[in-house]
């Protein structure tokens, strides 16, 4: 989950980053316009100030009463110049700053009494904002019209654009660092759902519920709904796969014990190589029978479903074994802690220690030793030991492996075959030693 969440993560902080470039510049282009069009007003200012200081002198020609008192238009090429035309005599007045230069126009473009608005090339080949009026004086009871024009280097909004820019900065480093923990918020609270849904699969398969919770919301709804009816189709699936290897046992029930009472009738007519060959016959027929039996029920349960005490299950599988010829001799030594479980159900548990105490059993002189020590995380390390005569354990583990057949492993062969194809379902196996007891030991870790 968490790589999904950093991949939405990231997703978003990629959309934040775009957004918040795109305000930004849409926040300092409209802050350009802004100060253009408050730029524009001191110029339209400059021009009315001008058209009502214009006079007609005695000569006819055209003076400014009174100039406009800032500093720039005294200065050449300063950046800020005024000129008037005299559209009768084609006569041009203009600012000191603009020196021996003068502004573009086109006179046939503005009306009278209309500004016009444009960018032209000012005298240092510097881009102008230039503002144009028409204006219509009395002269001797006659119209004559003039035609104003003030401009201002547009590179002077640059500094005040930039200014705002990085103004901007820091405010919107805030707001992209509260968008992007409210990101990360939004993209846990979504993947919420995910983690509940997660922890019900597990409870599921480590046998604490039966079915997924169906209450998450209505997205996830349908995917928990598709696993609930999987578990069901996979409960229907095991109920049948029991049902029927019941069968199968009932079925092979009837003619083994028909070929055993043909050996008994052979035994007692004295044909005891006929009546040893059939019940060594026999006796394949019924381990591989059980070996399939125990593979089909591993197949057809849910690995991990259930738990089951260690202790209890090993005491009744001794009392079963002190019932037996083999085993009502023995002494059996149980160091287990009653606080020690294992993650898989009592069936398998019981047939697992059943079979490697069974085999410890029928080696023992006198002593079977079963011991459990939790490991620190959960789980237990399980041990069967002995004091009979030994094995090689190279030898054992061949015997655990699959694919031996039971007639060349003897009486511990199919038990331990069985026991490792269980052990493998639920993800861990057995391990072979010497016991200090002086026979073998068998070891597995099960799962907490």
């Amino acid at each position: 989950m968490k790589s999904i969440r950093v991949r939405l993560f990231v997703l978003a902080l990629s959309g934040i980053a775009i957004a918040l470039g795109a305000t930004a510049f849409g926040l300092t282009a409209l802050f350009g316009r802004h100060v253009e069009r408050r730029i524009g007003q001191e110029l339209d200012a400059y021009v009315s100030q001008i058209a009502g200081n214009l006079r007609v002198d005695a000569t006819g020609g055209l003076t400014l009463a009174r100039e406009p008192a800032d500093a720039r238009f005294h200065q050449p090429f300063a950046g800020l110049y005024w000129q008037v035309v005299d559209e009768r005599s084609g006569a041009l007045t203009r600012s000191r700053s603009l020196w021996d230069a003068q502004l573009p126009v086109a006179r046939a473009a503005v009306r009278s009494g209309e500004t016009r608005v444009e960018t032209v090339t000012g005298p240092a080949d510097e881009d102008l904002l230039l503002h144009e009026r028409r204006v219509i004086l009395t002269d001797g009871g006659a119209d004559r019209p003039v035609l104003i024009g003030v401009a201002v280097d547009r590179s002077e909004l640059e500094p005040l654009m930039s200014g705002f820019a990085w103004d901007m900065l820091p405010g919107l480093a805030i707001l992209g660092a509260f968008l992007l923990g409210g990101a990360w918020w939004q993209v846990g609270a979504g993947l919420r759902p995910l983690r509940a849904l997660s922890a019900g699969v597990s409870a599921v398969r480590e046998g604490a519920a039966g079915r997924v919770p169906g209450a998450v919301p209505d997205e996830v709804a349908p995917l928990v709904t598709g696993i609930n009816d999987l578990l069901d189709q996979r409960d229907q699936m095991v109920v049948r796969a029991r049902d029927r290897a019941a069968d199968l046992a009932h079925a092979m029930k009837t003619p083994l014990t028909a070929l055993a009472g043909d050996v008994g009738r052979l035994r007692a007519r004295g044909d005891d190589a006929l009546a040893d060959d059939i019940a060594a016959v026999a006796s394949q027929m019924r381990r591989a029978i059980d070996r399939e039996l125990a593979r089909s029920r591993l197949r057809h349960t849910g690995y991990g479903a259930g738990s089951a005490r260690v202790l209890p299950v090993a005491e009744s599988v001794a009392r079963t074994l002190g019932r037996t010829a083999a085993g009502e001799a023995l002494a059996y030594d149980l160091r287990i802690g009653g606080d020690v479980a294992a993650r898989m159900p009592v069936d398998d548990l019981t047939e697992v220690l059943g079979n490697l105490m069974e085999n410890a059993a029928r080696v023992a002189r006198s002593r079977v030793r079963v011991s459990g020590d939790a490991d620190g995380a959960g789980g237990a390390t399980i041990r069967v030991e002995d004091d009979g005569p030994g094995a090689d354990p190279e030898t054992m583990v061949g015997l655990s492996g699959r694919g031996r057949r039971a007639d060349e492993s003897g009486g511990a062969g199919l038990g331990l075959a069985i026991v490792g194809d269980i052990l493998s379902a639920h993800g861990t196996s057995l391990a072979f030693g010497r016991s200090d007891l002086g026979g073998l030991a068998v070891s597995f870790i099960v799962p907490a």
